[in-house]
């Protein structure tokens, strides 16, 4: 038996129409002095299990036993550290974790609390910012607090609900390394909570599968050596095959295909166009430069002077190429789409599309942002047919309404039309967002971190909606992304962009992978990996700051493929 058991533990909300059933008959044992990942999707009922191991809440049936005595509330034996920062704003780092320490070891002397307080506050890499109060400090930061303020209480089990899921990538896998520290140098037998593969399988002795519908799934053993490195991992044969068949199996049980419906798209035109003039005269030459950005450059006057956020980016795309724009918090991604959308002014050089200086907003440049900022008050129907009826005024409304069927249908939502915003999940709003944009029938579809506000698997699931929807239309299109994976699948190239300020071009890679792509088959092409390690490299180099010039990358089999770059 392990430190921690569930037998047969079931746990519903409600009762007799209105019960809801969130986990079914779960049996684990958790061993001493391991590292446990339990990883799913949202609405698994991960988190109802974890506050089950905790003792915040107690099984509908079934036993929870902690070293053999039922879990009957919490216990500092099981810290527990949770997505939220939940930390006093008016005390500062050490105060926080004062309050752990006075509330578990309250006979210490005041020296010997604050000596235990400096030990775990340095064991967090906080020790210089140990005067700081929460609104002073990082995400990253806040949540190294809470870590700390778990451990200081010395318990025998960490619970881990989540606690990198709001933190950048970088922050993420820099904070997953110092826990794993943590773990191997206190040895705490260790659950946490996720949705990231990679994640898992850097930290994990073993990972068991929670299924959409509250059932334990496939349990994995990872025997990779420790430490893991997220580099070498790209040609770990070992890692690469488990990463394949988690992410089948995650797949398999939980993203199916919810793309519903026959309907045809009806035959009108967009009243973005442009003069036959300019037409005429672009003949041969607009579908090899169809978007141009051409020595831009983004500057904000500050109090010391003029502060260049962007510089000199270049870059021609063809017409119906997909560009991935990726790079590091402040690089200036963001700032060169919404130039591109027209929502921010160049301060020099131009933006060219379809042979036409951008100018100002437009419907011909469709934006899906991180939050697809719909009606909450509209139906996903409604939130559409905005766009729609005034990109086709000359269409009747029967084929207007054909228009935003057709797309809503295209991204799952066949059976949800006339549900109201407000009602819908994260996941589902953003599918009315991407409906929308693609409904508009732009020449330019801008994303920028489409998915960045929704779990992994969701994000997962959602993408392959994004990769189904432009297969269709071959719209092109430029996403904004830090996630390499999602950069790869989604891209004819990725751009990547040197550190703020005077952020530019430091590479392309050109991907000659086949389409249609799904994440599943990416994971089975031989160059996939050669990609995903050029990408980390430069992502690696440039974490600590370097400079570079631009160069583009050579495919894996040859550059023969190679598109001109700036």
């Amino acid at each position: 038996m392990g430190i921690l058991t569930l037998d047969n533990v079931s746990k519903s909300f409600g009762s007799g129409v209105h019960r809801t059933d969130v986990l079914k008959n779960i049996s684990l044992d958790v061993q001493e002095g391991e590292f446990l990942v339990l990883l799913g999707f949202s609405g698994s009922g991960k988190t109802t299990l974890i506050n089950m191991m905790a003792g915040l809440d107690g099984p509908t049936s079934g036993t929870a036993t902690f070293r053999g005595a039922p879990i009957k509330e919490p216990s500092p034996e099981r810290g527990v550290i949770f997505q939220s920062y939940s930390l006093m704003p008016w005390l500062t780092v050490n105060g926080n974790v004062r309050l752990a320490v006075d509330t578990v070891f309250s006979k210490l002397s005041a020296a010997e609390k604050d000596k235990k307080v400096a030990h775990y506050v340095d064991m967090v890499g906080l020790g210089h910012a140990a005067t700081r109060r929460p609104a002073e400090l990082s995400g990253g930061m806040r949540q190294r607090v809470n870590v700390a303020r778990a451990l200081a209480m010395n318990p025998d089990m960490l619970l881990l609900d989540e606690p990198l899921s709001a933190l950048d990538a970088l922050t993420r896998a820099n904070l997953a390394d110092e826990i794993e520290r943590i773990w191997d140098a206190d040895k705490k037998t260790c659950v946490l909570i996720t949705n990231d593969v990679d994640e898992a399988i850097i930290l994990a002795d073993r990972i068991i599968a929670l299924n959409p519908d509250g059932t334990l799934g496939e349990e994995f053993t990872v025997d990779i050596p420790r430490p893991r490195d997220r580099m070498e991992m790209n040609v770990n044969d070992a890692f690469k095959t488990l990463r394949a068949n988690v992410t089948k199996y995650l797949m398999d049980v939980g993203i199916e295909a919810k793309v519903e419906g026959a309907r045809l798209l009806p035959d009108i035109t967009p009243i973005h166009g442009m003069p036959s003039a300019v037409i005429d005269a672009q003949k041969g030459l607009i579908d090899s430069r169809f978007l141009d950005f051409s020595q831009l450059h983004k500057i904000y006057p500050t109090p010391k002077g003029p502060l260049t956020v962007v510089e000199d980016f270049d870059l021609k795309i063809d017409r119906g190429e997909f560009i991935s724009l990726i790079g590091h918090s402040g690089c200036g991604k963001s700032t060169v789409l919404t130039m591109a959308a027209g929502l921010n002014d160049i301060s020099k050089g131009a933006i060219k599309l379809d042979g036409r200086h951008v100018e100002g907003a437009d419907p011909e440049r469709a934006v899906v942002f991180q939050s697809p900022n719909l009606f909450p008050w509209l139906t996903a129907r409604e939130n559409c047919a905005i766009g729609v009826n005034k990109v086709y005024p000359r269409a009747s409304q029967a084929e207007r309404q054909d228009v935003v069927e057709y797309y809503l249908e295209r991204v799952g939502l066949a059976d949800a039309m006339d549900k109201p915003a407000s009602a819908m999940s994260n996941g589902m709003q953003q599918r009315v967002g991407i409906a929308r944009a693609f409904a508009l029938s732009p020449k330019l579809l801008l994303l920028d971190e489409p998915f960045g506000m929704l779990d992994s698997l969701t994000r997962w699931e959602l993408q392959e909606v994004l990769m189904e929807v432009w297969s269709r239309t071959k719209v092109t299109a430029i996403c904004v992304t830090h996630d390499v994976d999602e950069a790869i699948l989604l891209a004819d190239r990725v751009v990547m962009m040197t550190n703020g300020p005077q952020a530019t071009i430091g590479r392309i890679v050109q991907v000659d992978l086949p389409r249609p792509r799904t994440r599943k088959a990416l994971l089975e092409h031989p160059d996939y990996y050669s990609y995903r390690e050029q990408v980390l490299s430069f992502l690696e180099e440039y974490e600590h700051g370097a400079k570079g010039k631009s160069e583009e990358a050579e495919t894996p089999k040859s550059a023969s493929s190679k598109k001109e770059a700036a």
